[in-house]
């Protein structure tokens, strides 16, 4: 909080809705308390690379459909670096002809997050290709952040200042990412889909 602090003291911002900085410190501290509770089953290399290989593809998806990365533009305007309050920034962008990278801290250590909870959810089904799948896809605590953020991928705004002049948006995403957080760590499996 003393950086949200010295933030608006050095910036002169204007606080209306003070929630809107606090938002991205939730994300970070539900993320390190869902590591923190979250430990992978051991189980046989196969299934932890098997594992790995689903928790990165989950990244992958998150990432795009949450504003991080897309595709590019007609113009390559290359990289900058933005001085957004705390949590949202410092945000460094790339806009290429061919990709764009939008990195706020608060959304990279979210979907990391999230990627690792599946990760962990991925080690703890079945070795069966089959009842795996089962497993993954009937977890709705793996299904329900994806689907959520494909939802406001395409119904809400992915720049950074769009998200941060709206709070109420903010808020129902905010309010999303530790549901989606606290289920992945509780994993609500139907008893078929474990092993």
């Amino acid at each position: 909080m003393a950086l949200v602090l010295l933030y608006v003291f050095v910036t002169n911002a204007t606080v209306t809705e003070p929630l809107v900085y606090v938002y991205p410190w939730v994300w970070v501290n539900a993320s390190a308390l869902a590591v923190w509770a979250a430990s992978p089953t051991p189980v046989s290399d196969r299934h932890r690379y098997a594992a790995v290989g689903v928790g990165v593809a989950y990244f992958a998806v998150m990432a795009y459909f949450g504003g991080l990365v897309g595709t590019g533009g007609e113009r390559a305007l290359g990289a900058s670096l933005h001085w957004l309050p705390p949590g949202y920034g410092p945000a460094l962008t790339y806009a290429g002809e061919l990709v764009r990278v939008v990195v706020e801290p608060y959304k990279l250590v979210g979907y990391a997050t999230l990627a690792y909870l599946v990760y962990v959810t991925a080690t703890d089904t079945s070795a069966s290709m089959l009842s795996g799948v089962v497993g993954l896809f009937s977890c709705v605590s793996c299904t329900w952040p994806l689907l959520a953020t494909v939802f406001t991928g395409l119904f809400g705004s992915a720049s950074a200042a769009a998200t941060v002049a709206s709070s109420r948006a903010l808020g129902v995403s905010t309010l999303v990412f530790c549901l989606s957080v606290a289920l992945l760590v509780w994993r609500p499996t139907p008893s078929f889909a474990r092993a």
